[in-house]
């Protein structure tokens, strides 16, 4: 720091944090000064969520420092940096929709006299900070989950204000706001700055980031890999440059040579899946693309642009508005993942171990759980026919310990998701497009390997591959085909092989096509 410059309202020194087999953050140093806004970049698993929880109190580090106004803090829980005027707000805002807009600003610090509310104070010092705001108009009566997503987002800064907050952490604050919205929303953040109020600003949208932004942290693999770059004219290539560097390799099997044996048209394999105009207001509009047998096609985007929903709405877990889904020329009924399995759709989701596993059942009991009438005669299990299938699953995908009767719990996160697959392998013999939304998340760099040639070996065998990461290396390495999703539409549609990362980041970042 040098002579002219403030000192630091917040300083966080090597920061580290780990959790098992895993070390979300590596050292960080953030450094944020009164009145600035000052932005936290990187790509998803850069280490953003597990900072700012530290800074919320949420998480406890496991080494380093932090300092806030120039005292050293221990910020043991939510309470205590709320204490120290410290106020997180989420993307996923936690207000209570059935309580007042007053009652929620005021939550957990009520105005009281003698254990009673006292809700004209309340409701009048609500309405103050709306003002303050410049939302007035928001009755502090009114129940909060009637207001729009901007409603919402003003409440849950009027709440911040209300424990009298020095910095304002916000995570991905626009996502949800539409283009008039965010001008509102800068507006805000511009007077809180103007009044001393720190602002740490996290967003993938780097036009965002020159608008509001002064100065800028970059975040890779757990580690602050910049310190206070200059926001409006630090160029886009570099920013992007230091989110991709990686310390991981990746070690992807070989794509297979391009087939002209199928029996399209067009002399290639055939489309198993054709998806045509889907739409569902709210996460994506007007998706078209299709997948061939044989190919493993990947969808780049950043959380929240509505690729995991794309997903779901295929297979069925999610209605479309419009648009239609089918399997192998024919229209699969939208919204209903019965007709998707019997059509020869399986789905490996994002949370496996809450969405997908039984983890106190055995590895037989989870592989065969979508296929249990093939193994059933007069209400009577075939025990012998179905252990003989899942050690046949477990010697095709190497899932280890080779024991069928294992509880899923105990296995690692490589070996639970390869059980997952085995359900679909297993359950589906008409299997024609797996579906996998983050195929590797929570997997060790060794099972990640292993996982690849799992999902090639799959492809080739005329199975059509659906993938989700959010890892962009992951997709390009994987996939045949990649398709750029941005804000909920495609961007982007082409073979893997001709991008790399830097161009995909910048098509998810900007919005701008190849």
């Amino acid at each position: 720091m040098g002579p002219s410059e403030p000192e630091p309202l917040l300083r966080m020194r090597g920061i580290v944090k780990q959790f098992p087999g895993v070390r979300a953050l590596d050292g960080v140093d953030l450094d944020v000064r009164a009145g600035e806004v000052h932005c936290l970049l990187g790509q998803n698993g850069a280490g953003k969520s597990t900072l700012i929880k530290v800074l919320a109190g949420a998480h406890q580090p496991d080494e380093g420092e932090i300092a806030f106004a120039g005292r050293p803090a221990r910020l043991a829980g939510p309470t205590a940096a709320m204490r120290a005027g410290i106020a997180t707000i989420y993307q996923e805002l936690d207000l209570v929709d059935g309580l007042s807009v007053a009652d929620n600003i005021f939550l957990g610090h009520e105005r009281a006299t003698l254990g009673f509310t006292r809700r004209g104070d309340a409701e009048r010092a609500a309405r103050e900070l709306l003002g303050r705001l410049g939302h007035g108009e928001i009755p502090p009566r009114r129940e909060a989950g009637r207001l729009p997503a901007a409603g919402k987002q003003v409440v849950s800064m009027a709440r911040a204000l209300s424990h009298d907050a020095r910095l304002i952490v916000m995570d991905e604050p626009s996502a949800a706001l539409a283009h008039d919205e965010v001008a509102n929303l800068f507006r805000i953040i511009r007077e809180l700055t103007a009044a001393g109020v720190a602002v740490v600003y996290i967003s993938h949208r780097l036009e965002e980031i020159r608008e509001i932004g002064d100065r800028v942290t970059v975040l890779k693999d757990g580690r602050s890999v910049a310190n206070g770059l200059p926001a409006k004219t630090t160029k886009t290539d570099h920013i992007v440059s230091l989110m991709t560097g990686r310390d991981i390799e990746y070690v992807f099997p070989d794509r297979p040579a391009p087939h002209d044996d199928g029996d399209d048209e067009d002399g290639g394999p055939a489309e198993v899946l054709r998806v045509e105009g889907l739409t569902l207001p709210g996460a994506f509009a007007d998706v078209s693309f299709s997948v061939r047998a044989g190919e493993i096609v990947g969808l780049a985007g950043l959380v929240g642009s509505g690729r995991s929903e794309i997903l779901e709405a295929v297979y069925g877990a999610r209605r479309p508005a419009r648009g239609r889904v089918l399997v192998d020329g024919r229209p699969v009924r939208p919204g209903d993942t019965g007709a998707a399995v019997r059509r020869g759709m399986g789905m490996a989701p994002e949370e496996r171990k809450s969405q997908a596993l039984l983890l106190n059942d055995s590895v037989a009991g989870n592989v065969t759980v979508a296929g249990l009438r093939r193994y059933a005669r007069f209400g009577w299990l075939n025990r012998r026919r179905e252990l003989a299938d899942v050690r046949e699953q477990i010697e095709a995908l190497d899932i280890r310990p080779p024991d069928p009767r294992r509880p899923v719990v105990t296995l690692s996160g490589g070996n639970q998701q390869k059980v997952v697959l085995a359900r679909w392998l297993a359950g589906a013999r008409n299997l024609r497009l797996l579906i996998l939304d983050e195929p590797t998340r929570g997997v060790d760099v060794g099972a990640r390997a292993e996982l690849y040639a799992v999902i090639r070996a799959l492809a080739a065998r005329g199975i059509g591959v659906l993938l989700v990461s959010s890892e962009v290396p992951e997709v390009l390495g994987l996939a045949d085909r990649v398709l750029v999703v941005r804000e909920g539409r495609v961007v982007h549609s082409g073979d893997a092989a001709g991008l790399d990362e830097a161009a995909v980041l910048n098509m998810i970042m900007e919005g701008s096509a190849l």
